[in-house]
């Protein structure tokens, strides 16, 4: 099965929201795209739960934050080194995998730094004109014999790591001491590397070598032994010739002398935004991944975060970005269902949109099932109905349209439920204003909207009769006043609409320039507006704002 792409309707979902979601879920499914997952991006209220327990349909998933974040796109299956490990064991690593660096870290798991490809070529490359620095090895004995898989005759304090210069035993024997002198290596710091050479052989002896290397898998005189163990020099032969066995001598470095230890970590919570901003002027081939405890548990590098996000997401019942699920904007969308005006949401490519003017998503959803010849579980058939009589007001709403009618009359049956039923269901399942505190009533179906350089906030709650609204006006007042100023917004506005009469009152958190430009009747000196026969957020009060900010001269 594919990455799964969520169903996600706007933030602090209403009625509509939710069960268009489940149903083009369940309609996705029925078509054979079982990765469509419905999702929400905020709470239930009473009345979805009622609908949801109406027909035993589950809450959808929680999702309120999708934006891309490091341990979306980090590696967790992390090849490492340690610090004692050896230029060998790490470049065995990166030519294995095709790796361009490997994290060291200790034994309990803490980055200690980094090894790249870069930094082990500068080491195996060094300036000609240093060729002391060509020479120098930091290592072990037991490293090196590890190494070369080499034969043991007389070792002693194997396993100290040590700062050792390489020699090839190849000149005449009358210069090889002088010569060795001048190049200013000390003899208990050296590693000479000889073939059959009996004199070298003996005169590193005299001089009191850390280790003699014997290439070719030559035997060495019983003698020559007897006089290593004698003035305590390691002596080893190796299985190969004298350039190969330098070289691999080499390898057997260990990486600490090597180790970038300045190297960038990050948490898998960081965003992929965040991280593009610390990177943008690094060079660096990796970057760790640690817990609170500096532990490392994944890396990526710059070709990871330039890769598209890999989640997905469809929307239901919004296409403006203000009101889509946290990070929308970083991850692809791949289609759109929705009954509104047209938003801001751009893509990346083409996709599936679809906007009807009808009366609600579920209208749209509903319409797919009938147009393809699928009949919905009863379950679903109820749920879209459900959102149908939510948006419409059980078909009183200017929002709809005869396809609601011809929807609900099509449903009712397979549901097994009449409309008018479950329209008392749904508007008696309790008041929002009683069961909430009013930065809950606020918030619970609220859309940020932007017109020009104008951000603007409408609520909207839907009552059985205003007594509950007028016990607490002022507080929901209060409240609405205080979201305008956390959001930063240049008005709010809550939409208290009256089920039964089909009329709403307008609550207005604005400046008073704002609140003169509302023409319709104010209730004395208060912020709160009679909007007789008005009850549609999308269809009536929207296109209001939009004509009353123009006559404010505030858009062109």
């Amino acid at each position: 099965m594919s990455s799964p792409i969520y169903i996600l309707g706007h933030k602090n979902p209403d009625v509509d929201a939710i069960c268009s979601a489940l149903a083009y879920e369940a309609y996705k499914h029925a078509t054979g795209q079982s990765e469509y997952i419905a999702a929400r991006c905020g709470n239930s209220n009473a009345r979805i739960e009622a609908i949801l327990e109406r027909f035993k349909v589950k809450l959808p998933r929680f999702i309120g934050d999708v934006t891309p974040r490091v341990d979306n796109l980090m590696h967790k299956q992390v090849l490492s080194v340690s610090r004692e490990s050896t230029c060998s064991e790490a470049l065995e690593l990166i030519d294995k995998y095709d790796v361009r660096a490997l994290p060291v870290v200790d034994s309990e798991g803490h980055v200690e730094g980094m090894v790249s490809i870069f930094q082990l070529g500068e080491f195996f490359i060094p300036k000609p004109k240093e060729p002391k620095a060509m020479r120098r090895v930091n290592t072990s004995i037991s490293s090196i014999i590890r190494s070369l898989d080499a034969e043991i005759l007389h070792c002693d304090n194997t396993d100290q790591i040590e700062e050792l210069f390489v020699r090839i035993g190849a000149m005449d024997i009358r210069s090889f001491g002088s010569h060795h002198k001048e190049q200013g290596l000390p003899s208990e710091k050296s590693i000479i590397i000889v073939g059959d050479r009996w004199d070298i052989q003996e005169r590193s002896i005299q001089l009191g070598v850390r280790l003699l290397v014997v290439t070719g898998g030559l035997e060495v005189d019983e003698d020559v032994v007897a006089r290593a163990k004698e003035h305590n020099v390691s002596l080893i032969v190796s299985p190969y010739d004298s350039a190969t066995t330098s070289w691999i001598i080499k390898t057997a470095t260990h990486i600490g002398g090597v180790i970038e230890s300045e190297v960038q970590r990050f948490t898998p919570q960081d965003t992929i935004a965040s991280v593009k901003r610390r990177i943008a002027n690094s060079a660096d081939p990796l970057y760790m991944v640690v817990n609170d405890d500096q532990q490392l548990i994944g890396v990526f590098s710059k070709s990871d975060i330039l890769r598209p996000s890999s989640t997905r997401i469809a929307l239901v019942d919004h296409n403006e970005l203000g009101q889509a699920v946290n990070g929308a904007s970083d991850v692809q969308i791949t289609e759109i269902l929705d009954h509104h005006r047209l938003g801001n949401i751009p893509t990346e490519q083409p996709i599936l949109f679809i906007n009807r003017p009808v009366g609600s998503t579920c209208s749209i959803v509903a319409d797919l099932f009938r147009s393809a010849g699928l009949t919905p579980k009863p379950s679903i058939a109820g749920v879209m109905m459900a959102g149908i009589i939510s948006d419409t007001l059980l078909l009183n709403s200017p929002t709809t349209t005869p396809l609601e009618g011809e929807l609900l009359d099509w449903l009712s049956p397979i549901a097994d439920i009449e409309p008018k039923e479950l329209a008392d269901i749904i508007f008696s399942a309790g008041s929002l204003i009683i069961n909430n505190t009013a930065e809950q009533v606020i918030s619970a179906d609220c859309k940020i909207y932007d017109e020009g350089d104008f951000r603007y906030s409408v609520s909207q709650i839907e009552e059985l009769g205003f007594d509950n609204f007028w016990k607490n006006e002022e507080e929901l007042s209060d409240e609405l006043e205080a979201y305008r100023q956390k959001e930063e917004l240049y008005f709010s506005f809550l939409l208290v609409t009256d089920i039964n009469s089909q009329n709403s009152l307008l609550v207005a958190a604005a400046n008073d320039e704002v609140k003169s430009a509302i023409s319709y009747p104010r209730r004395s000196q208060s912020n709160i507006y009679e909007l007789t026969g008005i009850v549609s957020r999308k269809k009536q009060l929207i296109p209001y704002i939009s004509t009353m900010l123009k006559t404010m001269g505030m858009l062109g």
